[in-house]
């Protein structure tokens, strides 16, 4: 069996050295995409402000707006106008996209990440 060395950097796609989970540096990449950052924190508070999605997922506000958007035309996500507020009901029962786990709900992955049942 091989031996992972861990004493050099990871190479970035620049060829700089990415962070670690940890070091206090930026994440080189994660397992988890943007739009299910976005998902997940909508999930966990429906009444949330997109800028604090932002701040939250790292990304800017214009790229969480348009996340929210494809999320809404994919049928996982409706946004509900509440006064000046909007609150945003997920689909648990969407499947997710790739093939390799299109049999499985989007409800699943939030129940990974979120403590209360997630409402349609």
């Amino acid at each position: 069996m091989g031996t992972v060395d861990d004493t050099e950097p990871d190479a970035g796609a620049s060829g700089g050295p990415r962070g670690r989970a940890g070091d206090g540096g930026p994440p080189g990449w994660t397992f988890l995409t943007n739009h299910a950052h976005v998902l997940v924190a909508l999930a966990r508070d429906p009444e949330t402000r997109l800028r604090d999605v932002a701040l939250l997922v790292g990304i800017t506000e214009r790229s969480v707006q348009s996340i929210v958007a494809d999320l809404e035309a994919a049928g996982y996500l409706r946004r509900v106008r509440v006064g000046r507020r909007n609150r945003y009901h997920v689909n648990p029962a969407g499947r997710l996209r790739h093939p390799a786990e299109s049999d499985h709900a989007v409800g699943e992955l939030l129940a990974l990440f979120t403590h209360d049942h997630v409402d349609s």
